[in-house]
């Protein structure tokens, strides 16, 4: 009795060990698919803080996905499901992470995921992304894996490693200065508008740089269109160094979607179907900055409004020269000129 009872808990350790079946463990037929992948790249893609990887389960379901087979797919994807969702969001993220698109015949979960991925890839941190994994039920996250892991088994596994490795090596997204620190540091007082007291009835906005917007509409990563304002000065002083100063956007150029940003927010009236501003709200729920305050009401396009109801975020980018050249985003763009955020919309 004692013998097989050591039998069998050797047998369930086994099959908890490899992933295999129980009853495949205990008959001692449990198989692996060799070679195994080189899956040493796989911890530089962002996972989530502090989290292991099991590489060794890693690699044998990907060699099971490659080879077809489909008993020890089922077995080890239900073990990665279940029990380790780090190693989940790291196969996953190390996929999507890098495609432009997911594709027409991506799930849901994965739609919804890949642009997290590919943020995290981006900015080199993996605790949102990882979030979202582990927050999943688990028929959403076995779609997520499951349409990873037919890259894993289609594609070159170097090449994917490779992928990684060139994207966590990639510098990280620059976040912009403020360029009146150097005075600050050199002892210079520095007073914004903040700082004085202005008589009743003096609106601020007209004593900061202002601009103008024009619209124009994008595609995310993942193909999804979505509504985009464009600034350009307006009054003197209003450029990139303004927006440095009084906005914390990053430095945008044209790849990938840039932050989003709840407290910046773009009004946009109802009734007449028409644009009012752009503010920054503060802690306390009044509006700070504003950039540009609408000098009259104008309808919106229709299909640009209906655009702008479905999404309700709006990719706000700037500042480009002259707006009614066509090529002025992308020349502001390539130089490093060019701020940007996802906003918010308020409608009102």
């Amino acid at each position: 009795m004692v013998k097989k009872h050591g039998k069998k808990q050797r047998a369930k350790k086994k099959a908890q060990r490899t992933g295999a079946a129980y009853s495949s463990a205990a008959a001692g037929t449990t198989h692996t698919h060799t070679p195994l992948p080189d899956l040493s790249a796989l911890p530089l893609v962002p996972h989530g803080s502090w989290r292991v990887l099991d590489l060794d389960l890693a690699a044998r379901l990907v060699a099971a996905c490659r080879a077809r087979c489909q008993p020890c797919q089922q077995t080890l994807i239900t073990k990665v499901v279940k029990e380790d969702r780090a190693t989940l969001a790291a196969l996953a993220g190390a996929v999507y992470g890098a495609l432009p698109a997911v594709g027409v015949a991506a799930s849901d979960p994965t739609r919804q995921w890949a642009p997290v991925a590919r943020t995290a890839m981006q900015a080199g941190k993996g605790d949102e992304a990882f979030a979202a994994v582990d927050a999943m039920d688990e028929a959403a996250a076995a779609a997520l894996l499951n349409d990873a892991l037919d890259h894993w088994a289609m594609g070159d596994v170097s090449v994917l490693a490779d992928a990684v490795r060139t994207a966590a090596e990639a510098p990280q997204r620059r976040r912009p200065a403020d360029p009146m620190d150097a005075f600050r540091k050199a002892g210079i007082k520095v007073f914004t508008l903040d700082d004085l007291d202005l008589p009743d009835g003096v609106d601020p906005y007209h004593l900061a740089p202002n601009y103008g917007v024009t619209l124009m509409k994008t595609d995310t990563p993942d193909g999804q269109a979505m509504p985009m304002l464009v600034l350009y000065p307006e009054t003197e002083g209003a450029g990139i160094e303004d927006l440095e100063a009084r906005t914390d956007w990053e430095h945008w150029g044209l790849h990938g979607m840039p932050d989003r940003d709840p407290r910046w927010r773009v009004r946009a009236r109802i009734a007449d179907r028409s644009l009012q501003g752009l503010v920054h709200v503060g802690p306390d729920g009044e509006d700070g900055i504003e950039l540009w305050r609408a000098a009259e009401t104008v309808s919106l396009p229709e299909h640009w409004w209906d655009l702008l109801d479905r999404v309700q975020h709006v990719l706000v980018a700037g500042p480009v020269k002259t707006p009614e050249d066509p090529g002025a985003l992308q020349a502001a763009g390539d130089a490093g000129e060019l701020l940007a955020v996802v906003a918010s919309v308020s409608f009102v």
